[in-house]
């Protein structure tokens, strides 16, 4: 039995357990995982995976920590201000398990070093900025080129929006469709797909604080939170080969503030006739010419 002080991979990982054999806890040790963005869900992603025992990460962020993130990421404390995200999550990850295999990308992930970002992972977990959708696609369209499983999961409201896109499934492209249109139709495009139930819808109560002009909108801790657990258990399905995980288009939407979870179908993605109705009343907003 290791004491307080020192640092024991199977006594530090022994209450998984009983969920988890001993067997599937090694391979969760030797896998690695590729999580771009370290912010809202990307540091929460990091911190989860690690309590989970995955030991090798390839992780990219280039920003560093203000105080307009503290109501919601991970790494956000009044110490670590100014600080570069990539670096605080590094430690804090370690500072769970000393021993993980940590691979940086402090310029986060760029057309020259997106090969090297997604070299030796099993899984890519998507942690990006909402608005950085030329990185994203980029990202993606890679996993589906070198056959690695990319999974999201999307902070809405009080809940969450997950999607998985399996290497031999829909594409991210073939589902959200957003090549060749002008910017703002792809964000309306991207909510659309991300969010098709669009649950959260109704009590949004301060409509004024979702600017894309600005690229900001609120985001709260419990929907990160509730990110971290959908994607960790999902990235242990696929892991491990433990039971189904629906690819795209098919998604899951779970709202804690209305208590709801919804399965949601589309096939075709966004072509979809659903799909095209969800456009129509999301479009508006995003132009300014609706406030709910």
């Amino acid at each position: 039995m290791a004491t307080p002080n020192t640092f024991a991979y199977d006594h530090a990982f022994s209450r998984n357990i009983g969920w988890v054999t001993q067997a599937e806890q090694a391979k969760l040790k030797k896998s690695r995982i590729a999580i771009a963005g370290l912010g809202g869900v990307g540091g929460a992603h990091l911190l989860t995976l690690a309590r989970l025992g995955v030991e090798c990460f390839n992780i990219a962020d280039f920003d560093d920590f203000d105080i307009h993130n503290m109501n919601r990421q991970a790494g956000a404390f009044m110490p670590f201000m100014g600080q570069s995200k990539i670096d605080t999550m590094a430690h804090m990850a370690q500072d769970i398990n000393p021993e993980m295999d940590l691979r940086l990308f402090s310029q986060g992930v760029l057309p020259d070093n997106v090969d090297e970002f997604l070299r030796d992972v099993d899984v890519y977990v998507d942690g990006l900025d909402f608005f950085a959708l030329p990185a994203r696609r980029m990202v993606f369209a890679k996993c589906r080129e070198k056959g690695i499983p990319a999974l999201t999961a999307a902070p809405l409201g009080m809940g969450v929006a997950f999607l998985y896109f399996s290497p031999v499934g829909m594409s991210f492209e073939e589902y959200f469709k957003v090549e060749g249109v002008e910017s703002q139709e792809q964000y309306a495009r991207f909510i659309a797909g991300l969010s098709p139930a669009m649950i959260q819808r109704d009590y949004l109560v301060a409509p004024e604080a979702v600017n894309f002009q600005e690229k900001r909108g609120p985001s709260t801790i419990m929907a990160c939170d509730l990110c971290a657990g959908v994607m960790g258990t999902s990235v242990l399905k696929i892991l491990l080969g433990r039971g189904t995980l629906k690819a795209a288009p098919w998604g899951m939407h779970f709202d804690a503030y209305h208590q709801r979870l919804k399965s949601t179908w589309r096939p075709f993605g966004n072509a979809n006739p659903l799909q095209q109705l969800l456009l129509k009343f999301i479009r508006p907003v995003l132009r300014g010419q609706s406030t709910r």
